[in-house]
């Protein structure tokens, strides 16, 4: 008897949300554990991560994770999951890893990823330094993927103190939110120096499909009204052509950050994310043994 792999909760976890339900992701944890897993014996339910989480906890928590990016689970609110039409009609029938991965929102979201360790004879062939990059590189854009739907889900007014919070980590200095009801298409300002002498005006848009075009470029250009030569744009989702171009030609400097950019930032400057495990790899100290 073993814990089941990540891949084996694909069915329970469909099971629990069966009825439609919004529920808590620890809550959903709990529930599968309870209802499958709780007849295994206590030393394999006590397994722990090297970083102290319960085993069998994590491995739900994975296949909830691989559900959501194939598209039969969706978390309509925050930290909350529930299942889709999709997942209704999946859970009729045993669901394996390959069903997961040969789904279209599952191959979209891993189209970028250069290691694969599902492939037999690439792990046989790779070292445990291999392994353990691709799989770090798996749970990144794990975690990339879910931080930009976290964005597009977001309160709008919320989305522009995020950018703000960035652009200040960043080290841009301290920022200024506008007024909402009056902020002429500018959503903060960041003073570069302590007197404010050098401006850069900020807009933030949180769209979940639509691109960003040329009339919001030159709408912001003009919001700027001769006060700063300085601007950046940022949206979840990407800019047209036209947008590119006309900010390119623009007499001002106009930094255009897309959706893929900004999680790419946010993840490098833990904005919206924190460190949740820290492993050490050791290695053998030559220089100890050569001196004696």
């Amino acid at each position: 008897m073993d814990l089941p792999k990540f891949h084996e909760t694909f069915n329970p976890i469909l099971d629990i949300l069966s009825d439609g339900k919004i529920i808590h992701h620890r809550e959903l944890l709990n529930l599968v554990l309870d209802k499958y897993y709780s007849n295994l014996p206590k030393e394999l339910l006590e397994q722990k991560t090297k970083s102290g989480e319960k085993l069998i906890l994590n491995r739900i928590a994975w296949g909830k994770s691989y559900l959501k990016k194939g598209g039969f689970i969706t978390y309509p609110e925050r930290g909350s999951v529930q299942i889709t039409q999709k997942g209704k009609d999946a859970a009729r029938k045993k669901l394996h890893l390959p069903d997961i991965e040969s789904e279209t929102n599952f191959l979209q979201f891993y189209s970028e990823e250069k290691t694969k360790t599902s492939d037999k004879d690439e792990i046989e062939n790779s070292s445990p330094q291999d392994l353990i990059d691709s799989g770090i590189s798996a749970i990144e854009s794990q975690i990339k993927s879910e931080l930009l739907d976290k964005l597009k889900d977001i309160d709008p007014y919320y989305f522009e103190k995020v950018v703000l919070l960035l652009l200040e980590k960043m080290g841009y200095g301290e920022f200024i939110e506008t007024s909402k009801s009056n902020d002429g298409g500018i959503d903060g300002i960041i003073n570069e120096d302590k007197l404010g002498l050098d401006k850069i005006y900020i807009q933030a848009k949180r769209y979940n499909e639509n691109k960003v075009r040329e009339k919001d470029i030159r709408n912001f250009i003009g919001a700027m009204s001769g006060d700063t030569t300085k601007g950046v744009f940022v949206t979840t989702s990407t800019f047209d052509d036209s947008a590119v171009k006309k900010s390119h030609d623009a007499h001002h400097k106009i930094i255009l950050i897309d959706g893929k950019k900004l999680i790419e930032l946010m993840y490098q400057y833990g904005v919206g994310t924190q460190v949740k495990n820290v492993y050490e790899v050791k290695e053998i100290d030559e220089d100890f043994f050569e001196s004696t």
